[in-house]
Parts: structure tokens; C-alpha cells; sequence
């Protein structure tokens, strides 16, 4: 009898617990599931010199056509690009000026320094790529990624929309390749929570603490890079772009951050594992490398994702009901996301096992830096256990 009462009551509290979390994230959180893609800025882009800055090692499959679309832009003023060859062993440099043969005097392809103790390499290549930009005195520099093409008015827009409401840092989390059953299964969660962790709402918001950037898309103002510090400042960061962002909000910078369909990563991640990998090189890192989070981060998406489809397959009474509404709340808001990438609205209904997926990849995140391969990317280990 008491064992019975015992299990009324733990599943009851789980379906109070599952509906509120799901009230608070639909109410409370900023409205982050909306996913808005913006318009063009209030005003046309006005002249200006942009330097775009890419790190890249062993970039050869993709670094041809992200210089190409960089350089394809349809801006007023000056674009030029610097990418930074970080000891690639695969024909990056070349694959590039190649890329350039038409306008090789737009590009300049910067050999990689060794890396210095206290920095990662991404971060490090981003510095020396900075460090000669700000030489040829940009209005903006463009961090962008080795694997992102944007369309040819994307970078004039990114401008616009600085200069029309003032932003230090404006970014844009680009549109990640769904061509493979995997990636349409498994992309589109990532950028759902990224947007659950960061509301671009209270990004924009200078009022809140909260500060977020998507590395693959970021324009910023080179004095605002002083101001908050320069990539110095950040060297040893693995979640790079969020941490720039919030130190440039803290020295008085205003940030914005959007989705986009105006710039996309042609990268694949053709398989499980290849996401698993991605999820896994920052996840432990997002815990501040903290067991007890990881515990309560683990509780907290079974609790938020796995419980309603439980209780409305297996319990009774209004708990059955709290789990049907909980699950129907979770497809709606992941439904703007499943539009973002125009894939069937059938798929906003796996997000619980799409979360069970993170949860996994989140825990052998923890395991691999407890191993000490914390952080793996490009052949090195950026986040070591101590």
C-alpha cells in the first residue's frame, strides 16, 4: 500500500515539475523558441572597410568556396579577407589563393605561429588574423568560419544592422548542413537548446547579463575588441564566441544575436558518431567541468524531455494529461526550428529522444575530459583534466 501511495506521489511530482519547467520555458524564457529570422536593417548599408578573419586547419574540402562567397559580396566600401593557416597538412593555403586567382590581392594567406602555452589554437589563429586586420584600420572585422558560406548581400547586411542600431558585436547562427538522416534528426536540436541557453532577446538586451555570439558569423567593431580586452583576453576559452560576446557586453558593448538563412556551413556531419563528436568537444566545458552540474543538467533534461512521453504512454489520471500537454508544448516550440530548416513538422515530435541523444553525448563529454581528451578538435585535446 505505502509503496503504491509512494509511486502515486513521485509520478504526480514529476508531472507538476515537467508541466512548469515547460510553462517557464514557453512564458519566461524570452520567447527564445520563436527562432526570428530578421529583415534587412532599418537603413541601407553605408560605405565601409571590412577584413574578414578565418582560422583554418586543414580546411582544404571547404575553404574554396567560403573565400569565394566572401569575396562575391555586394557591399559598399572595401572587403578584404586574411586566413590564418593554422600548420594545415592538406593544401588549405593553396585551396584558397585559389580560390582568389581572380582578385589575388583581396586575400592574404597568414602561415600559423606555434602555439603558445595558455591558448587554444582556433583562438590563437583568430589573434595573429586580428592583430594584422586591425593594421589596414577596418570599420569591421568579420570572424567567420573555415567551413561558412554567405550569400552575396549577407556581410552588407551584417553592417547595416550594426551601424542602423549601434551594435558593437552583431552574429548570426548560420543555418548547419541537414542533408543525412542523421543531421536532419540531430542538427536542428542544437540550434534549439543553444537558443534555450542563450534567448537572443536577452542577449540584445543590455539590461541582462546574459551575452551570446555563434562563432561561424560575427561582425564586430575593432575598438569595441580593445575595449573588451582583444582575443587575448579569451585565449583559453572553448566556447569562444559566447565568451567573446560577454566580455564585450561587459565593457559596455551591445551585441545581437539572430538565426539566419543568409549564411550557411557547408561542413558535414554525416553520421551519429560526427554529431556526437561536435555535441561532445564543449559540452563538459558549458558545466564549468562541474559533476555536480553534469548531475543536475542529466536530471534536468530527463525531467524536461523524456517524463512526458513516459506519462502519457504509462500513467493515469491527470499526470497522463500533464505529459500529453508537456510533449504537445515541447513539438510546438521546437516546430519554428523544424521551419527554420524546412524539414518535415513530424520531426519537432522527436525532441525526447533527440534529447536522450544529448544527455549521452553531454556525458561522454565529462568522461573524455576526465580522461584527459577534453575538447578534441583538429588533432589536439583544448580542454585537459587536471
Amino acid at each position: 500500500m505505502r509503496d503504491g501511495i509512494g509511486l502515486t506521489l513521485a509520478i504526480q511530482l514529476l508531472a507538476a515539475c515537467s508541466a512548469a519547467i515547460w510553462l517557464y520555458l514557453l512564458l519566461l524564457r524570452g520567447q527564445f523558441w520563436l527562432v526570428r529570422v530578421p529583415g534587412p536593417a532599418a537603413t541601407p548599408c553605408p560605405p565601409a572597410r571590412v577584413v574578414a578573419v578565418i582560422p583554418a586547419r586543414d580546411e582544404a574540402p571547404c575553404i574554396g568556396r567560403t573565400v569565394a562567397a566572401l569575396l562575391a559580396q555586394d557591399i559598399p566600401g572595401e572587403l578584404s579577407v586574411i586566413v590564418v593557416d593554422d600548420h594545415s597538412s592538406d593544401g588549405t593555403a593553396e585551396a584558397a589563393r585559389e580560390a582568389a586567382i581572380a582578385e589575388p590581392g583581396r586575400l592574404t594567406v597568414l602561415p600559423g605561429q606555434p602555439l603558445p602555452a595558455g591558448w587554444t589554437g582556433k583562438l590563437w589563429a583568430v589573434s595573429q588574423g586580428v592583430a594584422l586586420a586591425e593594421t589596414r584600420a577596418p570599420d569591421f572585422i568579420l570572424l567567420t568560419d573555415a567551413d561558412i558560406v554567405h550569400d552575396p548581400g549577407n556581410v552588407g547586411m551584417l553592417v547595416a544592422r550594426a551601424e542602423a542600431e549601434r551594435r558593437d558585436l552583431v552574429s548570426q547562427m548560420v543555418l548547419l548542413r541537414t542533408d543525412s538522416l542523421a543531421e536532419r534528426a540531430l542538427i536542428p536540436a542544437f540550434v534549439f537548446f543553444f537558443f534555450m541557453l542563450y534567448p537572443p532577446r536577452w542577449a540584445a538586451d543590455p539590461g541582462k547579463d546574459l551575452a551570446a555570439a555563434a562563432g561561424g558569423s560575427m561582425l564586430v567593431r575593432p575598438e569595441a575588441l580593445r575595449r573588451a580586452g582583444g582575443i587575448a583576453a579569451i585565449r583559453g576559452a572553448l566556447i569562444d564566441d559566447c565568451t567573446l560576446a560577454a566580455a564585450i557586453k561587459r565593457s559596455g558593448g551591445r551585441i545581437r544575436l539572430d538565426a539566419t538563412r543568409s549564411a550557411h556551413s557547408i561542413r558535414a556531419y554525416g553520421t551519429a558518431r560526427e554529431i556526437w563528436s561536435m555535441i561532445a568537444r564543449t559540452a563538459f566545458t558549458q558545466l564549468r567541468y562541474s559533476s555536480l552540474i553534469l548531475a543536475g543538467t542529466l536530471a534536468g533534461l530527463a525531467v524536461t524531455y523524456v517524463v512526458p512521453p513516459l506519462l502519457l504512454i504509462f500513467a493515469e489520471g491527470w499526470p497522463r494529461w500533464a505529459g500529453g500537454l508537456a510533449w504537445l508544448g515541447m513539438a510546438g516550440a521546437f516546430l519554428p526550428t523544424i521551419r527554420l530548416y524546412r524539414l518535415n513538422p513530424a520531426w519537432s515530435a522527436t525532441l525526447p529522444a533527440v534529447a536522450l541523444f544529448y544527455a549521452a553525448a553531454t556525458f561522454g563529454s565529462a568522461v573524455a575530459y576526465w580522461r584527459g581528451r577534453g575538447g578534441q578538435w583538429k588533432g589536439r585535446a583544448q580542454a585537459l583534466g587536471g
